[in-house]
């Protein structure tokens, strides 16, 4: 069979067995990311079934659903909000950062992984992945909950530490000079600087610029200046998502509300391709050696997020309900954990092994997330009536 035949069929079977999974969620009241990873597992390296000529497509499209979730993320908000949201969020920042870095840091040392494994580890049990967040706020109909301003400040916090985080750990890895860390390091943040001016300052010219009444001339420029955005964003050493994510943010009135209702299709497509490809690329058979520790560093760094989103919302005055909602939103790891991590084993500094603990948790993490992001109500609000009731 033809080579771009046979990938036809498998991207066809692919968009139809997300189809499947996500009817299946839906019956089962969950959000649909825990069975695309689990189905990306059974079909992925060592799974069942492994796809073949379809990785530069699946993986581009991956991409392109990172960028969407975060853009929609974005539009939901102003640049102003955004400012007001970190000046009143960044102590719970830097508690997260604290809090969450730590139990990777410590586990890496623990390990004998050294320093350098530890600063590894540490990035992956710090970062929130904001694809799966976004995805599951949107599924869960929480974006306009009192909480959700306050989660995402701690997000956009994460994603700007990252900027720094990044090129430090790159320069660490690759063994260059002090000064060429501290380069890397300004230069993003002299970009993510210049972005959120020209999203304070310009923002309406933005609006005006990607604007159109006519849908298809809207959708080209909408989805050509995102991906655009993420493109440099990620060529300057920031993250692509925080590109989007600012760009969204730029984009404001109508403009917006427009954006928002033409792109929610492509994202939900694009979104499912990136849970499928993180399960497709995931060996199953790396994971039951590392399993017991990962499941311990699930624990210890699901609590600490909680804690998190908990003392974040407190201070914000959240009841206690929207609070435990703020921190099981942060519990989900994902993308740029298996980036860390696969950025530090392909240097050759760190044991193999970081990549399998890595994947093990990661994993763990982006399936507990949304259940507990899904069930965090019913649970609450039964111990609150066993409460009144004793």
């Amino acid at each position: 069979m033809h080579e771009t035949t046979l990938a036809i069929i498998q991207l066809g079977a692919v968009f139809f067995g997300l189809g499947l999974l996500g009817r299946v969620a839906r019956r089962m009241g969950i959000s649909p990311i825990p069975l695309y990873l689990i189905g990306g597992l059974c079909f992925g390296v060592g799974g069942f079934l492994p796809l073949h000529g379809i990785d530069e497509f699946t993986h581009l499209a991956s991409e392109i659903g990172v960028v969407l979730l975060l853009l929609l993320l974005g539009l939901e908000y102003s640049a102003a909000e955004l400012t007001t949201g970190l000046k009143r969020s960044w102590m719970a920042g830097v508690l997260d950062l604290v809090l969450n870095a730590a139990p990777g840091a410590i586990a890496a040392l623990l390990l004998g992984w050294g320093p350098v494994g530890a600063l590894a580890m540490a990035g992956v049990t710090y970062i929130s992945s904001s694809g799966i967040v976004a995805k599951v706020l949107g599924d869960l109909g929480r974006l306009g909950n009192r909480e959700t301003p306050v989660v995402l400040s701690v997000l956009v916090f994460e994603d700007l530490a990252m900027a720094v985080y990044l090129p430090v750990l790159t320069a660490v890895l690759s063994g260059v000079s002090f000064l060429g860390g501290l380069t890397s390091v300004g230069i993003s943040l002299l970009a993510i600087t210049v972005v959120l001016v020209v999203a304070l300052k310009y923002g309406r010219f933005i609006s005006a610029i990607v604007d159109s009444p006519d849908h298809e001339v809207f959708l080209l420029k909408l989805l050509g200046s995102a991906l655009l955005v993420a493109g440099v964003a990620s060529q300057l050493q920031v993250s692509a998502a925080v590109g989007a994510f600012l760009l969204g943010i730029a984009i404001s009135g109508s403009t917006a509300e427009n954006a928002t209702r033409l792109l929610e299709p492509l994202r939900d497509l694009f979104a499912a391709m990136f849970f499928v490809v993180f399960g497709l690329n995931t060996d199953p058979r790396t994971i039951p050696p590392v399993l017991g520790i990962a499941v311990a560093l699930a624990a210890v760094t699901t609590l600490t997020k909680v804690i998190t989103g908990w003392w974040a919302a407190r201070r914000q005055g959240i009841g206690k309900m929207g609070r435990m909602r703020a921190g099981v939103a942060l519990v989900a790891r994902g993308e740029f954990s298996i980036v860390i991590a696969g950025l530090a084993v392909a240097s050759g500094q760190v044991n193999g092994d970081l990549a399998a603990l890595a994947t093990a948790y990661v994993l763990l993490m982006a399936i507990l997330g949304p259940i507990a992001a899904k069930y965090v109500e019913p649970i609450g609000e039964f111990f609150q009536r066993r409460r009144q009731t004793v």
